[in-house]
């Protein structure tokens, strides 16, 4: 017989959801069986698969030994040195400027030097995380953006901030703006872009569709103009988060960004210096209400990045 204890970021979870996180090589066949056939208890009773946990709950499972493993040492966030730049911290969410090139999740090229190891690394020498503390929960990023894109990135520190920030971006309770540089002039000095984005898994790419796809809508205003090379710079809102959502709606209307070798030929960009996307998530303005018992302090708080190079072109 083995027991866990319950900890304030494994409460509030089902507990054939929290058993599926914490046995990651138990069949989810198997966890119903064992719940069913009272190999697992809370606090010496029977509960049912839909029993919501709470904090001190003990948990008794009479399984084998096989499914618990040994406590992991050789994360790599163990051995890094973490390297972020902090736009905002407090008790629960953790929002970084995060520099072009770096990845935010590991891939099958790169599992080390990742956002999320760095994260980690960093929340673990200062002591805010201790991952031989947790039954099965660990900081986790609430957004993403691409590898060659820079800017703003929120993390949760705790489960609670985690699930409020999910459901805060969900409802659009949070001001997402970009800066970024395209190709040629637009007649109209704002606008707002309207199209289904329709996802190709095979070439990690999506395309401009007119029955196919999520919608997808992004505001833009023109701040200036480049003459000589031909430049904008906008400011661009996104009112819906879809994968490569400014580059592919950009690039469809013949504004394909500076540097972007995805959705547009980038030769002559690399001979400017530009041999990525001129992109920068670069300010978000939150403003949850009081139905987030946790985070609405954020109501109007607003980050920003650091101001992106290609400003330079302006």
């Amino acid at each position: 017989m083995r027991q866990l204890i319950i900890g304030p970021n494994d409460s509030g979870q089902r507990i054939d959801k929290f058993m599926g996180k914490r046995f990651k090589n138990m069949p989810t066949a198997l966890i119903y069986k064992f719940i069913r056939k009272k190999c697992v208890s809370v606090n010496k009773k029977k509960v049912p698969e839909n029993y919501i946990l709470n904090e001190g709950d003990v948990l008794s499972f009479f399984i084998s030994d096989e499914f618990f493993g040994t406590p992991a040492k050789d994360e790599p966030f163990r051995k890094l040195k973490p390297d972020l730049k902090v736009a905002y911290e407090d008790e629960n969410i953790l929002i970084i400027d995060k520099p072009a090139g770096l990845i935010v999740h590991s891939d099958e090229k790169e599992s080390y030097n990742t956002l999320i190891n760095h994260i980690l690394a960093y929340l673990f020498q200062k002591g805010e995380y201790n991952p031989d503390a947790e039954n099965c929960f660990a900081p986790a990023l609430c957004n993403r953006i691409d590898r060659n894109t820079q800017g703003l990135v929120i993390a949760a520190k705790n489960a609670r901030a985690l699930a409020e920030m999910n459901d805060i971006i969900k409802n659009r309770l949070v001001e997402k703006k970009y800066l970024t540089v395209v190709h040629g002039f637009f007649d109209k000095k704002s606008g707002e872009i309207r199209s289904r984005l329709e996802k190709d898994q095979k070439s990690n790419t999506v395309r401009v569709s007119e029955k196919y796809g999520k919608e997808a809508i992004t505001r833009y205003r023109v701040l200036r103009s480049n003459r000589e090379n031909e430049l904008s710079l906008l400011e661009v809102e996104l009112l819906t988060g879809r994968t490569h959502q400014i580059r592919a709606q950009f690039a469809s209307l013949d504004h394909p960004l500076l540097g972007d070798g995805k959705y547009a030929v980038n030769k002559n960009d690399r001979a400017m210096g530009y041999s990525y996307q001129a992109l920068c998530s670069y300010s978000l303005r939150f403003f949850p209400g009081k139905e987030f018992e946790l985070l609405s302090y954020l109501n109007g708080t607003v980050v920003t990045a650091s101001e992106p190079s290609f400003l330079n072109l302006f």
